[in-house]
């Protein structure tokens, strides 16, 4: 495997050289905030609205990661640039940068943040079949946080909801994606992924109290108005889900994946719907580049 280079703590380094101190907060308690970004063509997508976000992350948490949201920004950029000669190999890159608290110090001392942006290449395997027949997804039991315990706007990396979700999911469909709720029944996200469906050639989403603020979801907000596709945020059962003539995942490296299954139950049809296909279309328009073609490309054999 290539070993990337990274920027860790002010330094260029390969990514094997990326190591956490095992005294690191981050490690020790999930004091991390973080964002992922991938590229199209080599070019960063939407890169400063991740890490607006981060930079949103980091002030919640109150971690100084010592660096400006414009440095930040100018790093993934180099560190993108660092990598582009092994690009060829994998079709595009995901980025990520992370920023822990640091090790723990006695009290008032300064913190000493440990920042990190690591290149690697997109794992195509997991979702480039499912363009053409969905993926199934799993209502979990396990909860998203309230967010009066921990506002799932901030991304990080105290995930062992996630975890426990998706081995839940793995139970029922060994390829099964969970999908969450909230403590109310709402449904609310996946595991590192937003929900959205179409009913009667409306695009649905939950709303943004108890989920990720998705640049991904975003991003198909944004097709939708141009398509003139209207869209609403509203509670949502799984209901709704079950009934709806559509349904689909929005994440960084898939962008737009069909979900045809859930619950056992198939949406609409059982096949990707034509709205999902629509937005996968004016998706591939926008970046330059045919996602699909792209992720089955690079899929291994």
């Amino acid at each position: 495997m290539t070993d990337y280079v990274a920027y860790f703590n002010g330094e260029w380094v390969p990514n094997s050289e990326v190591k956490i101190d095992s005294n690191d907060r981050g490690f020790l308690v999930g004091d991390t905030v973080f964002d992922v970004e991938r590229t199209f063509n080599g070019k960063g997508f939407r890169l400063k609205e991740h890490v607006d976000r981060l930079y949103r992350s980091l002030k919640y948490a109150r971690i100084d990661p010592g660096l400006s949201a414009a440095e930040m920004l100018s790093i993934t950029e180099e560190a993108i640039a660092r990598n582009e000669p092994d690009r060829a190999e994998v079709g595009d890159f995901t980025i990520h940068q992370f920023v822990t608290r640091g090790p723990r110090v006695a009290r008032g001392e300064p913190e000493i943040p440990t920042v990190g942006v690591r290149i690697g290449a997109i794992d195509f395997n997991r979702h480039a079949r499912s363009y053409a027949t969905g993926v199934h997804g799993v209502i979990a039991k396990t909860r998203s946080y309230s967010p009066e315990s921990l506002d799932p706007k901030i991304k990080h990396y105290s995930r062992m909801n996630f975890n426990l979700a998706q081995m839940e999911a793995t139970d029922v469909d060994p390829d099964a994606w969970p999908i969450m709720l909230d403590l109310g029944g709402n449904l609310t996200e996946g595991t590192g992924y937003n929900v959205l469906m179409v009913t009667n050639g409306v695009i649905r989403s939950p709303t943004d109290r108890a989920i990720l603020q998705g640049v991904s979801r975003g991003m198909v907000f944004d097709l939708a108005r141009q398509l003139d596709i209207p869209v609403v945020e509203e509670d949502l059962q799984p209901y709704d889900l079950y009934t709806a003539d559509e349904a689909f995942f929005t994440t960084t490296s898939p962008c737009v994946l069909p979900v045809t299954k859930a619950d056992n139950r198939e949406i609409g049809d059982g096949k990707p719907g034509p709205i999902t296909q629509q937005l996968l279309a004016a998706w591939s328009e926008a970046v330059g580049l045919d996602v699909v073609d792209q992720a089955l490309s690079f899929a291994k054999k």
